[in-house]
């Protein structure tokens, strides 16, 4: 009972994140100045800045690639649909394919030096978090009848 409630609190925590991010882009308009500063700072923190996206979006999307391959690959008994903990591990490889594209869209914003694509992948993973976070709460919200 313990594990679920911490698992059910990292989810709304997610959830939280995820909003916070959306509203940041929606934000990005009122301080134009500040989003250019982000997207443009000296060229040695934007290379960093953009290596770093490109080597976390690689390995968010290999971890995607793992998970979705092992929900799918699980043996299961013959006749049987999908299981509660592969569905789990499917709609969170999935998450992880979306942010993978958000930190490769981030990564594109600072290689450019344009803000658009920071505000894009903001709004990328803020969106995939929050619906994902939704539909976790969901599924975790059922209950075998008794």
């Amino acid at each position: 009972m313990i594990g679920s409630l911490d698992a059910r609190l990292v989810v709304v925590l997610a959830l939280l994140g995820g909003i916070a991010a959306v509203v940041v882009a929606m934000l990005a308009g009122v301080a134009p100045g500040l989003l250019q500063l982000v997207a443009q700072p000296p060229p040695i923190v934007r290379a960093t800045l953009a290596g770093g996206s490109i080597v976390i979006g690689g390995r968010l999307l290999l971890a995607a690639v793992r998970r979705i391959h092992e929900s799918m690959h699980r043996e299961a008994a013959p006749a049987t649909g999908i299981s509660d903990a592969d569905l789990g591990t499917m709609v969170r490889g999935v998450r992880l394919v979306f942010l993978a594209a958000a930190a490769f869209t981030a990564a594109a914003g600072w290689l450019l030096g344009e803000p658009l694509p920071l505000v894009i992948a903001l709004v990328i993973a803020g969106i995939d978090v929050v619906e994902t976070s939704f539909l976790l709460l969901v599924a975790t919200a059922r209950r075998p009848r008794d």
